[in-house]
């Protein structure tokens, strides 16, 4: 699990009701009756940083003195420091137990030259948490060294402080733990880690549900990524849509302006030339290439090729039909592509699978129950977890993302599985699908891989679903979701 993924959980287990300070509060007990159980009561000294490391370890003391330990914490920041708000009510706590004759002590450290060696048969690590990156700063850098130097049993909060979670590596210093206590799930950098830092890993149950990690969330709007304050016109993603024909030319409109509305620079249309002029009327902001006939033949093959090389990533289906003359020229397609693809709608009705698993490009599927069966020739299951399961046997068998759209979406690559429970009955309207397969491939030109791009597509475009429920009931339309866009992508 990386810090990005603990980060995103914690929040996501928050919106689901359980408060960050219960997890905290159940981190830091873990903490202390892993202690508990290992050792007698004895002297502990818990270095404590400002975040909420400091706060898991403010917790620990408290169930440790219940038990009879002696404790001392050392407190290395000024408390105003403390940003994180269930850290400073668990200062407060331990401020109020000191006031009241308890043998607690506690010091604030400032300054490394108010550091000394100390005297104690366990330490307690609770510095610096996932957020590590870098060079040490004073005064822990020389708590650190303080640590090492002790011949006490160093144990670890979560991650050794100094240690990269996402790699491993320690950049300047890190702590010598002898036991390394990790909430929830172990980190990605102890996979490389060296054993001399980590000692031997305790994995604690902070009550955070499998649910909370399956399921999309508010905590995943943090996985988005940010634009460069130097970045120009087209670094923030080039999505070229494919679509449209003599019927259908609101389809491939919406899926272009929901690109926009992700944060691409650039949305580029190739439609028929009947229907052109209309997608032109819809916005400004859309350059549209007009291809030849009523619909998508194999005389385009060229143009949309060469359009392609401009392109970050392409969407294709939104509202071309299924003509046999489309068909050929799809499937054609996407045996010279050499960028990722949402496909989408009828192109789902045409594509060749075996094409689709030949391929060596990105790829992901958007259908909903009856698209999969036209695609895939099978029914969708009516349990979640017999989806669930069928789901990954096509994303295996065609190596793609499969995003099966319903009352819940759930979205597939391999065996990764994420749940998606935005939306609601007034999205039935025709157009909503089509933002969405312009919104994943805006996020896939932005740089997220396309299971990541699907998963937080379904998320924000069901959460601008419900935002415009809000406003309109089951009369909302999809240029109305697509307005909401902006809005659902803030945190």
């Amino acid at each position: 699990m990386t810090p990005k993924d603990m980060m995103v959980l914690d929040a996501n287990a928050e919106a689901m009701g359980i408060p960050r300070q219960s997890l905290m509060e159940n981190a830091g007990r873990c903490l202390a009756y892993k202690i508990i159980h290992l050792l007698k009561p004895c002297k502990v000294v818990i270095f404590a940083g400002t975040g909420g490391n400091g706060g898991d370890g403010f917790v620990s003391a408290r169930y440790l003195m219940n038990k009879g330990f002696e404790v001392h914490v050392y407190l290395l920041g000024h408390p105003y420091r403390i940003k994180s708000k269930e850290t400073a009510i668990n200062w407060e706590v331990l401020k109020k137990i000191k006031e009241l004759h308890s043998p607690l002590k506690i010091s604030v450290i400032e300054d490394s030259a108010d550091l000394s060696e100390i005297q104690a048969e366990i330490i307690i690590d609770a510095l610096l948490g996932t957020g590590t990156e870098g060079k040490l700063r004073e005064p822990i850098s020389k708590a650190v060294e303080i640590i090492n130097k002790s011949k006490a049993i160093k144990i670890a909060v979560d991650i050794p402080s100094g240690m990269d979670p996402l790699t491993g590596k320690v950049f300047d210093k890190s702590v010598q733990a002898d036991f390394t206590f990790t909430f929830h799930q172990e980190k990605s950098g102890f996979k490389d880690a060296k054993a001399e830092y980590l000692g031997e890993v305790h994995v604690c149950d902070i009550g955070i549900p499998t649910e909370a990690e399956i399921t999309t969330g508010p905590g995943d709007l943090l996985r988005l990524n940010k634009r460069l304050n130097k970045s120009h016109k087209g670094q923030n993603g080039r999505v070229l849509i494919i679509g449209g024909s003599k019927d259908y030319s609101g389809a491939p409109s919406l899926a272009a302006l929901s690109a926009l509305k992700s944060g691409a620079d650039l949305a580029v249309v190739a439609c028929p030339s009947v229907i052109s002029s209309s997608i032109r009327s819809y916005s400004p902001d859309l350059i549209v290439n007009s291809l030849t006939d009523d619909f998508i033949t194999p005389k385009d093959i060229d143009k949309i090729l060469k359009l392609s090389e401009n392109a970050d990533s392409l969407v294709i289906g939104c509202g071309m039909g299924t003509e046999s003359e489309t068909a050929v020229t799809l499937n054609y397609l996407l045996e010279k592509l050499d960028k990722p693809v949402v496909i989408d709608a009828d192109a789902l009705k045409i594509i060749d699978t075996d094409l689709i698993k030949k391929s060596n490009i990105e790829i992901v599927l958007t259908p909903h129950a009856a698209e999969f069966k036209a695609l895939f020739s099978t029914d969708v299951p009516e349990k979640l977890e017999q989806k669930i399961e069928i789901l990954k046997e096509v994303s295996k068998s065609s190596e793609s993302t499969v995003l099966l759209k319903g009352n819940t979406d759930i979205i597939v690559y391999q065996d990764n599985v994420k749940l998606n429970t935005t939306g609601n009955p007034g999205m039935t309207v025709g157009g909503t699908g089509d933002c969405l397969a312009g919104l994943i491939g805006g996020l896939i030109a932005q740089g997220h891989q396309g299971y990541e791009a699907a998963f937080l597509g379904a998320y924000i475009n069901g959460r601008a679903g419900d935002m415009a429920f809000m406003d309109y009931g089951v009369n909302l339309t999809a240029t109305d979701l697509l307005n909401k866009l902006p809005k659902a992508f803030k945190k």
